[in-house]
This record gives structure tokens, sequence and C-alpha cells, in this order.
């Protein structure tokens, strides 16, 4: 965490992640993958425009929080910062029929996976999203919620 001191002031204030960030950076988010900060906006709710590889475009604030979904936490990051290596990218191993995703969704044991190929709570999307993937039969994207392997 990065605090600085306004001299005038006295007061702490603490730095976000991407205060200082520039159009062209280039992120990746947890949600689209691979992407480059498009425009970045001094007095908003949403710090910068992000166009992401697969043609995704969405506002994030400057504490990496994306204006798509119900995110709360940080979803982004300079593509430098960021180490994938305990993300889940697995395969889908059984693909569900639609009354089986829907039965999941309901009791709120469903995945869904981003464009990112992460997996994620179905919950935490926007609705439309997962309706989308079930309207064009995309069955091979959701799988039941997974039980977190202790290490």
């Amino acid at each position: 965490m990065i605090y600085y001191t306004n001299i005038f002031h006295k007061e702490e204030k603490k730095m976000a992640y991407f205060d200082d960030v520039k159009v062209k950076d280039k992120v990746y988010g947890l949600v689209f993958g691979k992407g480059k900060v498009t425009q970045v906006f001094d007095d908003s709710h949403y710090k910068m425009m992000v166009k992401f590889k697969n043609g995704y475009e969405v506002p994030y604030t400057e504490d990496g929080v994306p204006g798509w979904g119900n995110f709360k936490k940080q979803t982004l990051y300079y593509k430098e910062d960021i180490d994938l290596t305990d993300v889940d990218f697995s395969p889908v191993t059984k693909v569900l029929s639609p009354k089986k995703i829907i039965k999941l969704r309901e009791k709120k044991k469903l995945e869904v996976r981003l464009p990112s190929g992460i997996w994620t709570e179905c919950t935490k999307c926007v609705t439309g999203y997962v309706e989308d993937m079930l309207e064009a039969e995309n069955f091979h994207l959701f799988r039941k919620t997974q039980k977190k392997k202790d290490k």
C-alpha cells in the first residue's frame, strides 16, 4: 500500500492502484483477459476505459473494479504485475444439461467460465451474460462449483 502526505493539510491519503494510469498501458483483467487502456477520466467515478482483445470495452475505477457484473474487488492489473499461477483455467470435465445448469444456478452452486478463461461464481456475472451463454447453447462454459483444495 502506498501513502502520500499533503503538506498543506497534513492528511494522509491512500494512493489507488491506477492513480498513474496512462492511455495505451497494457493491463490484464481477470474477467476479460489482455487489454489496453483507451481512455483516462480525471473527474469521474470510473478512472479509465479498457478495450480487451476479445472486443469487450469496460470502464474501471481507480482501484481496478469493473463497471460490469457484481464484482466488489479489483479484477484489473497492470500486465507486468499479475501472476496467474494459482488461477483456475482448467477445462470442463463434464458438460452439463440446461436443466442441471438452471438447478445449480438456483442453488447458487454454479460457476461460469469468463471470456479470460477463468472460472468464477455465476452470481458475480451480469445476468445477461449467463442468459446469453445459455441461449447460445454454450453449456461447456458452466460447471458445478468446485471445492477449494487446501494447500
